[in-house]
């Protein structure tokens, strides 16, 4: 007997999950909400257990070829002036061996290719009630129609739909740290920004980078601190942007004017999500959706492709037996840090400080960028930082390792 699976979300938790199950032997469906794929984003530090993932299942070699590699990081100050600079040699040999920088539209890419022909996606669609038996799940959609599976995972992201119908409220699950995070891909590189070079300029609460993608492609990213994020998540980031950033000078006049032009924008709250299961019945959440552990941790894309091939691994193992596998398949997936109750208060992180100074090299969610942190004590920003190292401790790195670096 065929298994069916129906994946919410084709990003990359879904996509992942469906290229796992496929190799089992599974019949995937992947149901997507946006209206076509997406690209751009931000760049991801992919390592750690979904390297190995990746490997495992056959991909990595693919990513190897869209990894990026910075020729130099500057840190500049509100004039655009250098503070200081980070020499591409050094910033190769802190990523480390088994790691790579890539651009989430591309990982995303990469992962719709190796399915394309084998799982079928919609898109323009999502699921608006789920039931379940004994024999399998049955979801409405919002087309009208219905589908029934052995299995339904729901792969959708911070603001899962999967999660509010099958395990309750979003506020329920999301904790907000008080900021919002924007990237999209730039259409011409700002002139006071060097070809090759990734640069940010950190001020009071905000951070700008101007990342360098490789093959004269570069991306903006934008996150800075507010008290107001679903507010700011409404209004969206062409009225709340040019708000924020209009008085900073350097490359931010350029990019906030290319922003309404901008082909895929990627603008959201930095959040968190603590579920206290993953599974319900044959609802399975994969993913953010499941535990989100925001940008400043830098490992979600990661996590998400591990923990497909983790779901993909278990029911191999149970031959498909859906009912037999809940409560110990996410187990090892998602950093079991213990400090992750340190980050449920939404203080001041990393990304924003409230006030400039000293600054972390980070793998974060500019991938090996500059983090700058603020001067003297802070115990929110110390509690922020230590979920990094931790994060990279249960990843394959630690503190001291190429994964985490503080540079004076």
């Amino acid at each position: 007997m065929t298994h069916r699976a129906i994946i919410v979300g084709g990003g990359i938790a879904g996509l992942a999950t469906a290229l796992r199950l496929h190799q089992i032997g599974w019949e995937p469906l992947v149901l997507e909400r946006a209206p076509c794929r997406r690209s751009g984003g931000y760049v991801v530090a992919f390592s750690g257990i979904g390297y190995d993932a990746a490997e495992r299942m056959g991909v990595l070699p693919a990513l190897t070829e869209r990894h990026i590699t910075p020729d130099m990081m500057v840190y500049v100050k509100p004039d655009g002036d250098p503070r200081f600079t980070v020499p591409g040699p050094t910033v190769r040999a802190m990523l480390g061996p088994r790691a790579l920088n890539i651009l989430r539209g591309d990982l995303e890419d990469l992962l719709h290719a190796a399915r394309r022909d084998t799982v079928e996606i919609r898109f323009g669609t999502t699921v608006t009630a789920i039931t379940q038996d004994d024999h399998g799940v049955e979801v409405s959609l919002d087309d009208g129609t219905v589908e029934r599976a052995h299995l339904l995972v729901g792969a959708d992201g911070l603001h899962s739909t999967t999660r509010r119908l099958a395990f309750g409220p979003e506020d329920t699950f999301r904790l907000d740290l008080d900021h919002m995070a924007d990237a999209f891909l730039l259409d011409r590189l700002p002139s006071c920004v060097e070809a090759g070079t990734t640069a940010t300029l950190t001020d009071t609460g905000r951070t700008l980078a101007i990342i360098n993608l490789g093959a004269d492609r570069s991306a903006a990213f934008f996150g800075y601190r507010t008290n107001r994020p679903m507010a700011d998540l409404a209004e969206g980031p062409t009225t709340v942007l040019p708000r924020v950033y209009g008085d900073m000078a350097w490359a931010a006049p350029d990019v906030l004017a290319q922003l309404p032009d901008a082909g895929s924008v990627y603008f959201d709250t930095i959040s968190q999500v603590l579920v206290d299961r993953w599974s319900r019945g044959r609802v399975v959440l994969l993913g953010d959706a499941a535990w989100c552990v925001t940008l400043f941790a830098g490992f979600g894309s990661s996590l998400a492709v591990a923990g497909a091939d983790l779901l993909g691994t278990a029911f191999a193992r149970h031959h498909g037996d859906v009912l037999a596998r809940p409560g110990r398949l996410g187990e090892p997936t998602p950093p079991e840090s213990g400090t992750e109750t340190e980050a449920r208060s939404p203080g001041p992180g990393p990304l924003c400080p409230r006030r400039p100074g000293s600054a972390v090299v980070a793998r974060s969610p500019t991938a090996v960028r500059l983090v700058p942190t603020g001067v003297g004590p802070d115990p929110a920003q110390t509690s922020a930082r230590s979920v990094i190292r931790e994060r990279a401790s249960d990843c394959g790195g630690g503190p001291d390792s190429p994964q985490y670096c503080a540079v004076a």
